[in-house]
C-alpha cells in the first residue's frame, strides 16, 4: 500500500493514493473545478495579519479579478499596497493547477524572495485543502512543486533568463513596476515573450503597483487606450473595507503625501523635485511612433514647408550612456519633437552619419551639437568629412558667454558647450516652453526622463540609476530659442514660407469675377518676387477723368 502523505507531511497527499468521492463531494468537485470564486470562497485559508488563518473572503474587486483572470488571456492590474493582489491571484493560480493537467505555471516577481513568498502562500492555501481537492505531490521544494496531474509551479525573479527555453500556461508578474535596474524589464519582457506566444490559450497576468514612467505605465496606457490586448483592472484604495478618509490621513501622517500619491493613489510619477512640474507631467500622454526604423522612432513625418532643427547629444557608445537627439519642428508655435533618435552603442564615429541620414530627410535640419567630452569629433566629422551645411556655431562673447553666430567670429567654435550658464538657461526656458504647451512632447522615452530629471544641489540631473541624455537635447533647445541669431534665422524663414502659404491660401479662395472694360479704367498688376516665383499680391486700380 502506497504511503498516505507526502514526505511524512499530514497535511500534503502523496501520489497515486486512490481517493474515494461519494455523490456530494463528486459534485462539489466538478463545481469547483467550473468556478474558481466557489473554490476559493469555499476551499482557500489564508494568513490574516491578526487573526491568523483564515477563510478567504474575497471583497468585490477580487472576484472581478478572477473572473477577468479566469475569462482573458491577457492581463494587467494597477493596484495600491496591501490590497490582498498576491493572495487573490494565488487562489486563481492553485485552482488552474488543480484542475488543469500537465499545466506550467511561472510566478515571477522582481526579487527572487518576492516570488518564493507567494509559492510559499499558495503551499499554506494546498495543505489547508480537503485531500478530495488536493492532487498527490510529486515535488514540493523551495523554488517549485509539481503534482500527480503533471502541473508545475516554479517561482523566479524577472531576469532576463529566467524563465528562457521553457513555455508556460500562465506567466504570473508581480511588481512589474519596481523591477531594476531600469531597462530590465524591457530585457525581460523580450525573453519572455516567445514562451507566452507558442501557445494560443497562454495566460498572462501582471499584477503592480506604479514607479515612475517605465514598461509598466507603458503597458498599462496601452491597454487603457486599447492599442494591445491587456484588460486593465484599476483598484482603488477606497474599495478595501476599512479605508476612509480618516484611514488616509492617519497614513500621510505616517509617511508622506508623495508616497500615499505613489503607493495608495496609484499614480506614476514617483521623482521629487523634478524640472518640469509633477502636474503637467501628468498630463503629459505619449504617442505610438508612426514609424520605428532601428532606434530612430518617428512622430510625425516631414512637412515640405517645414523647418526643423537637430539636437545633439553624443556618449561614448559602451552600453552606459546612450548617443541621441531629437528632431524638433520650428516652424510655428507651438514646437513640437517630431522624432528622437536613442542608441547605447552606436560608436562616435558612425553616429554623424546617422544624424546627417535623418536631418537631411527632415529639409536639411539645422544642427546644434553638445561638445562636451566626445561630442566635437562628432561635430568635425559632420562639417569636414561629411559637409553638412546647417551645423550651428557659438562663440564665446565675454561676460555674455557662449551665443550662437554664423561662425564668422572670433573664437567661433562648431556647437556649443554645455556651462553651468547654458544649462541653467536652457532648464529655464524648457521648463516655461513645456509647461505652457509651447514644446510639445510625444515621445514615451523622452517623457520618462523628464520624471526623472531633478533638482540636484544648483542644478538638475537624473535621478541615481536614470538616464537624462534625451532631456539634455530638450535643454539646449531651451538655450538655443532663446539666442538672438536662432531667433533672427527662424524668423525669417518663417515669414517667408508663411506669407508664401498665405498667398497661395488667398488665390484658391477667390471668387472668379470677370471684368468689364468700358475704356474709363485701367489697372497695373502689382506684383512681388520670392525665390524663383513672381507672385501678384494686388491689382492696383487707376480712374481717369474723361469730363
Amino acid at each position: 500500500m502506497p504511503t498516505q502523505n507526502y514526505l511524512g507531511n499530514p497535511l500534503l497527499k502523496a501520489a497515486h493514493v486512490p481517493v474515494e468521492y461519494d455523490k456530494k463531494t463528486l459534485n462539489e468537485y466538478m463545481i469547483c473545478a467550473k468556478n474558481p470564486i466557489h473554490f476559493a470562497r469555499n476551499y482557500v485559508k489564508i494568513v490574516h495579519v491578526d487573526r491568523g488563518l483564515v477563510d478567504f473572503d474575497l471583497y468585490d474587486y477580487q472576484e472581478e479579478m478572477v473572473n477577468t483572470f479566469h475569462n482573458n488571456r491577457f492581463v494587467i492590474c494597477k493596484m495600491p499596497r496591501q490590497t490582498g493582489k498576491s493572495t487573490t491571484i494565488v487562489s486563481y493560480l492553485l485552482h488552474f493547477a488543480l484542475f488543469n493537467e500537465q499545466s506550467n505555471i511561472a510566478i515571477l516577481a522582481n526579487k527572487g524572495s518576492t516570488a518564493r513568498e507567494i509559492l510559499d502562500r499558495l503551499k499554506t492555501a494546498y495543505e489547508n485543502l480537503p485531500q478530495w481537492l488536493q492532487q498527490g505531490v510529486v515535488v514540493w521544494n523551495r523554488g517549485n512543486i509539481e503534482l500527480e496531474n503533471g502541473s508545475k509551479v516554479m517561482a523566479a525573479s524577472t531576469s532576463s533568463s529566467a524563465v528562457r527555453g521553457s513555455s508556460f500556461n500562465i506567466i504570473f508578474m508581480d511588481e512589474f513596476a519596481h523591477i531594476d535596474p531600469p531597462g530590465l524589464a524591457e530585457q525581460f519582457f523580450t525573453s519572455v515573450y516567445p514562451t507566452i506566444s507558442s501557445g494560443k490559450t497562454t495566460k498572462v497576468f501582471i499584477v503592480s503597483t506604479p514607479k515612475g514612467l517605465n514598461m509598466f505605465y507603458k503597458m498599462w496606457i496601452d491597454a487603457e487606450e486599447g492599442r494591445s490586448d491587456y484588460v486593465p483592472i484599476d483598484v482603488h484604495w477606497s474599495q478595501v473595507p476599512g479605508r476612509d478618509e480618516v484611514w488616509k490621513e492617519e497614513t500621510i501622517r505616517n509617511t508622506s503625501e508623495q508616497q500615499f500619491a505613489q503607493e495608495y493613489e496609484c499614480e506614476f510619477i514617483g521623482s521629487t523635485n523634478t524640472l518640469i512640474s509633477a502636474a503637467k507631467l501628468r498630463t503629459m500622454a505619449y504617442k505610438s511612433p508612426i514609424q520605428i526604423k532601428g532606434f530612430l522612432d518617428m512622430y510625425e513625418d516631414v512637412k515640405s514647408t517645414h523647418s526643423y532643427v537637430c539636437i545633439v547629444d553624443t556618449a561614448r557608445g559602451r552600453g552606459q550612456d546612450y548617443s541621441a537627439f531629437s528632431i524638433i519642428d520650428i516652424s510655428k508655435f507651438p514646437y513640437i519633437q517630431v522624432a528622437k533618435y536613442r542608441d547605447p552603442n552606436i560608436s562616435p564615429m558612425l553616429f554623424p552619419s546617422a544624424i546627417e541620414n535623418v536631418c537631411r530627410y527632415y529639409n536639411k535640419a539645422y544642427i546644434l551639437v553638445e561638445t562636451n567630452d566626445i561630442g566635437g569629433q562628432v561635430a568635425d566629422i559632420l562639417h569636414h568629412e561629411i559637409m553638412y551645411e546647417h551645423i550651428f556655431q557659438s562663440s564665446v562673447m565675454g561676460r555674455s558667454g557662449q551665443t550662437l553666430g554664423a561662425g564668422f567670429g572670433k573664437g567661433a567654435q562648431l556647437g556649443v558647450r554645455t556651462t553651468k550658464e547654458v544649462k541653467r538657461k536652457g532648464c529655464s526656458t524648457l521648463k516655461d516652453l513645456i509647461e505652457t504647451d509651447k514644446l510639445l512632447i510625444h515621445d514615451l522615452d523622452t517623457i520618462t526622463e523628464l520624471t526623472t530629471f531633478v533638482a540636484k544641489g544648483q542644478s538638475y540631473e537624473a535621478d541615481e540609476g536614470y538616464h537624462d541624455d534625451l532631456v539634455t537635447t530638450l535643454f539646449l533647445f531651451g538655450w538655443l530659442v532663446n539666442q538672438k541669431y536662432f531667433t533672427e534665422i527662424t524668423d525669417l524663414d518663417l515669414r517667408e514660407k508663411l506669407y508664401a502659404e498665405q498667398l497661395i491660401e488667398a488665390e484658391a479662395n477667390l471668387i472668379p469675377f470677370g471684368f468689364i472694360n468700358d475704356g474709363l479704367e485701367s489697372y497695373e498688376p502689382k506684383t512681388t518676387r520670392m525665390g524663383n516665383q513672381e507672385w501678384i499680391i494686388e491689382r492696383e486700380f487707376t480712374f481717369e477723368d474723361n469730363f
